[in-house]
């Protein structure tokens, strides 16, 4: 029968189970904390590593679009991330979503994104996402004029074991084009 642990050991022991945990809330918590779901469902408790890790990717990949730190979306998607409707000219793997926030970061340098929705079912995630903010900057030849935008994207995931393998996606471009001044009416 094992000997009971001294007071001092055990604590010793829970610090050490605890310190992974600990690093992982200090390294979130190091820029700007990851965006919380205005509504989140699952078809499993958020509790399960495969929901919790699911979810965790789904917040930081938005959380990158919120602020565009690149280490955000390197942490939330794969190595060998594909983009299934990978808009022209954009490369594809980790690199395309790189470019196209540093491109909508030029534009609208006060570019904020919140998760309206995230659905999480198997390995997929279905994130609903709302950008705002003022074309001050250039996008292409265009030279903005503080006008607001504010405009939704959804995103289906493909989630492997703890990173975004696959996207799918679709932007409401009309909308943008048209606040960016660029389609017809710009309000």
């Amino acid at each position: 029968m094992p000997s009971p642990l001294s007071r001092p050991a055990a604590l010793a022991v829970l610090l050490a189970l605890a310190l992974p945990a600990a690093r992982a809330v200090a390294a979130e918590s190091v820029a700007e904390p990851l965006l919380q779901p205005t509504k989140i469902v699952t078809d499993t408790p958020i509790a399960t590593p495969a929901a919790a890790a699911r979810v965790l990717a789904a917040r930081r990949y938005a959380s990158f679009w919120n602020n565009g730190d690149p280490a955000l979306a390197r942490a939330a998607l794969a190595p060998d991330f594909i983009d299934r409707t990978l808009p022209a000219g954009r490369a594809q793997g980790v690199d395309g979503p790189l470019q196209a926030s540093k491109t909508m970061r030029q534009a609208i340098p006060d570019l904020r994104c919140q998760i309206e929705q995230l659905i999480v079912a198997g390995d997929r995630a279905t994130v609903h996402l709302r950008f705002r903010g003022h074309f001050t900057g250039r996008f292409g030849d265009t030279q903005g004029r503080g006008q607001t935008i504010d405009f939704i994207a959804t995103d289906i995931y493909r989630i492997g074991r703890d990173r975004i393998d696959e996207n799918w996606h679709i932007e409401d471009n009309l909308a943008l084009l048209k606040q960016l001044g660029m389609l017809g009416d710009s309000r």
